[in-house]
């Protein structure tokens, strides 16, 4: 099966095939791990995220002939392939890069392009080295006061005050909760906060406030489900009410 690379520009419809598929390429999924030294311990290996993918297209042909070998639909102006490459490099332009038949599909910046000539045909060859991009969270900038403002953090948690988070796939809230509270069971709090009448149904795309601890709703906003949740256990074959197994 022909595989076919491809750089999308969501945001205006702009797509650029490359004419002629790279004999290879590559791309990583890692852990960052870091290394800890602690006396009488020695070494100890600590889970620090994930790692941004990276990595070089080489050899990419932008041809100046019509070769039978061309992608469907393919141009023969090198230099209209380098220039598009080019200015989304130089915009810092967010694109979707995909290889068609595989699951890549990720969103990158263009790092740079390398390009020469090497054979007297006219034809570019490039080297387009792309890294992975990650939407920062938006923090919401307080009504007044200064910019600092948005820095502060809740002492108890940590959690940077009017800080926002855009729901992924695969997201749930009680992920959410704990990411940021360390405690997944405040997620029907967080729900509450958020006007979310379901916590187990939130939706990709959908922003939700992170108020600190100490300004999340109470626990008499919790649904009725979650409360008897809540307030009952799983005692010798029967739920029963805390207090009484207490």
């Amino acid at each position: 099966m022909i595989r076919y690379i491809t750089f999308l520009e969501e945001a205006a419809g702009r797509e650029l095939v490359l004419p002629v598929t790279p004999a290879g390429y590559e791309w990583a999924h890692e852990a960052a791990i870091e290394t800890v030294r602690v006396d009488q311990l020695g070494d100890l290996n600590f889970f620090g995220g994930r790692r941004m993918g990276s990595t070089t297209l080489r050899d990419c042909i932008l041809p100046a002939h019509a070769y039978p070998f061309l992608t469907p639909g393919a141009g023969t102006d090198p230099w209209a392939y380098l220039e598009q490459l080019e200015r989304w490099a130089d915009a810092g332009t967010v694109l979707r890069w995909m290889v068609s038949g595989t699951p890549v599909n990720a969103a990158v910046l263009l790092e740079g392009v390398t390009y020469r000539e090497q054979d007297g045909t006219n034809d570019l060859y490039a080297d387009i080295t792309i890294r992975q991009y990650r939407r920062p969270e938006t923090p919401v900038l307080p009504a007044q006061g200064s910019a600092s403002d948005v820095l502060s953090r809740d002492s108890s948690t940590g959690t940077a005050t009017g800080k926002t988070y855009q729901v992924q796939a695969g997201d749930t809230m009680w992920a959410i909760a704990r990411r940021y509270y360390g405690n997944g069971s405040l997620c029907w709090r967080l729900a509450a906060a958020n006007d979310v009448p379901n916590a187990d149904l939130i939706y990709p795309g959908q922003v939700f406030t992170i108020p600190p601890l100490d300004q999340l709703p109470g626990a008499e906003a919790l649904p009725s489900s979650a409360q008897v949740a809540r307030d009952t256990a799983y005692v010798d074959g029967a739920w029963v009410d805390k207090g009484a197994a207490g």
